[in-house]
């Protein structure tokens, strides 16, 4: 199994857990598993590109692969928004990261890891 692979294997892993967490009403941790399927995703696209895979911005990542504007750029914005913010209490003026995410904003981040993960697998080898 090459490294890209291992990569996009990981992605649908953590893609397939975040839909797990969601449908246990566990929206933060959903939210934060779908970021990091669209970010594993991206990073294994930059390894079939033959390209350094480094950081955590699935924006930033995606825009090394060579993705321009659009709905997909827009996605990786938004899971972005959910690296810190889904785990950390002190990024959130009051309360836990749990009482902060809702089912909405759990089925986005499944929305968006999805087409960061179709996009991403429409371009592999």
């Amino acid at each position: 199994m090459g490294e890209w692979e291992r990569w996009y294997s990981e992605a649908v892993w953590d893609y397939e857990t975040a839909e797990i967490l969601h449908s246990s009403r566990r929206y933060n941790a959903a939210a934060f598993y779908a970021q990091q399927a669209a970010e594993k995703a991206a990073k294994a696209l930059l390894y079939a590109m033959n390209e350094g895979p480094w950081g955590h911005s699935v924006r930033e990542l995606l825009t090394r692969a060579g993705v321009g504007e659009g709905a997909l750029m827009h996605c990786a914005r938004e899971l972005d928004m959910h690296y810190i913010p889904s785990r950390y209490p002190n990024a959130h003026p009051a309360g836990a990261p749990h009482e902060a995410y809702d089912e909405e904003t759990s089925r986005r981040a499944l929305e968006c890891a999805r087409m960061v993960l179709d996009y991403v697998r429409e371009r592999l080898p």
